[in-house]
């Protein structure tokens, strides 16, 4: 077992006990070093291009924002994406066989290499209007907190690094990832971080969602089903008592919701489910032919989130077998898809880029607080590879909504925030 291994179960046990969650220190070290790396000259020249780059990311967020990106539609932003990157400066530039854009700033060494991600895809159709309306000095559009924001925040760090000639040891990779939302399933990362990639990741930063402050250490697991009954359908007068996926459905709900409700009331890691959508049928005076539900279950734990799982698949399967003999004509089949897939994970606040980052909220005068959640990280985090998600800063809200919106209400620090982080990681060519 190794120490990052260690260090996880250790923080596991922490955080399900509810121990020390919100009393983590920064260790001196980390805050010495910050408060050593932010005064530095050059550091310094960087913080004031970010200062003086506020009207470009503005204009920048405006014009990602207003490219759709749906899940599985995200070519035209990812391809403007990649133009502002190249624009910026970056050593190398190109898009991955999974459509994530990636943009290499090499270091003086390049034995590591450090991500800095955010997500290209919104959770909006193809057709939303994503026009940026101005309330005031507030801008108002779906998607423009989640996560066009930090598209542009990473192109900012790209470009205050490079006007103020920062170098640094490691190699910087930024990303903008596919697939983040939804059914998307992370598969952007997930791609990343596969042996088909061509990349390795030594630590990943990700900008997504929250004000400045946020470090986001723990990855919340996530399974997702779709669970499609079949039968052969029929008149409701005429073909009455033939087997009917609608009954079946109600069983499987009925079955599943006693056990998990069951086991989840016997404490342990935080865990939830929800069904979240049915469907199936064609008119009231005709039995189906099909009905289907989706359901959504999570943990913080990995041996839990398995558990509801299991206790899922056993809970519909064993609803069909009791219905198809309970004197129906005929039977009702099961397809059971999976469709969401995100591993459980937390890492030690031990972690130096765990330190670094809470150094680095402190260094601005800002509470570090350490959160856990569903992001992209998820999948470093499950494999014990360093990973923080740090807030875009401001003001928003209406997160997944058509009047989602944020106020540039001292982005810039957040900005600053994410660029210290990335340099402490990436460490400072000498």
């Amino acid at each position: 077992m190794n120490k990052i291994t260690i260090c996880a179960l250790l923080s596991l046990f922490v955080l399900t006990t509810g121990w020390g969650q919100n009393g983590t220190e920064t260790l001196k070290e980390y805050t010495r070093q910050m408060d050593k790396l932010g005064k530095a000259k050059v550091i310094q020249s960087a913080f004031a291009y970010i200062d003086e780059l506020e009207p470009r990311t503005t204009k920048d967020l405006i014009f990602l924002t207003e490219i759709p990106a749906p899940p599985f539609g995200e070519t035209k932003r990812a391809n403007a994406f990649r133009d502002m990157l190249v624009e910026a400066g970056a050593d190398r530039v190109w898009i991955d066989a999974e459509g994530n854009v990636l943009a290499l700033r090499k270091g003086t060494s390049g034995d590591k290499t450090i991500a800095l991600d955010a997500h290209i895809d919104t959770v909006f159709p193809i057709e939303t209007d994503v026009k940026v309306k101005f309330r005031g000095d507030t801008l108002v559009a779906p998607g423009i907190g989640d996560d066009t924001r930090g598209m542009v925040m990473v192109l900012t760090v790209l470009r205050a690094l490079n006007k103020a000639g920062v170098q640094t040891r490691d190699n910087l990779l930024f990303v903008g990832s596919v697939g983040e939302e939804g059914l998307g399933d992370l598969r952007g990362v997930k791609h990343l971080f596969s042996d088909q990639s061509g990349v390795k990741i030594d630590s990943w930063i990700s900008i997504d969602g929250g004000s400045i402050g946020r470090v986001n250490h723990g990855a919340l697991g996530s399974k997702r089903y779709r669970a499609h009954f079949k039968g052969k359908g029929g008149h409701s007068w005429g073909a009455f008592g033939l087997a009917n996926p609608h009954h079946a459905l109600g069983k499987a709900v009925e079955y599943f919701v006693q056990s998990a409700s069951d086991y989840v009331a016997k404490g342990g890691a935080k865990t939830s489910f929800n069904i979240g959508r049915i469907g199936g049928g064609t008119s009231v005076n005709s039995i189906p032919f099909e009905s289907w539900f989706e359901v959504d279950m999570r943990s913080l734990d990995p041996h839990r989130l398995y558990e509801i799982d299991s206790i899922f698949r056993k809970s519909v399967e064993q609803a069909v077998a009791d219905y198809n003999s309970s004197g129906v004509k005929d039977k009702v089949s099961l397809d059971l898809e999976k469709i969401g897939d995100r591993p459980s994970g937390l890492l030690s606040t031990e972690l130096p880029l765990i330190q670094r980052s809470m150094a680095a909220t402190q260094y601005f005068n800002e509470k570090p607080r350490l959160t856990t959640g569903s992001t992209n990280g998820n999948i470093p985090i499950s494999k014990g590879i360093p990973a923080v998600t740090l807030g875009r800063g401001g003001k928003g809200g209406g997160a997944h909504s058509l009047d989602e919106w944020w106020l540039n209400k001292d982005g810039a620090k957040a900005i600053k925030l994410t660029l210290l982080v990335c340099v402490a990681e990436a460490g400072l060519a000498k």
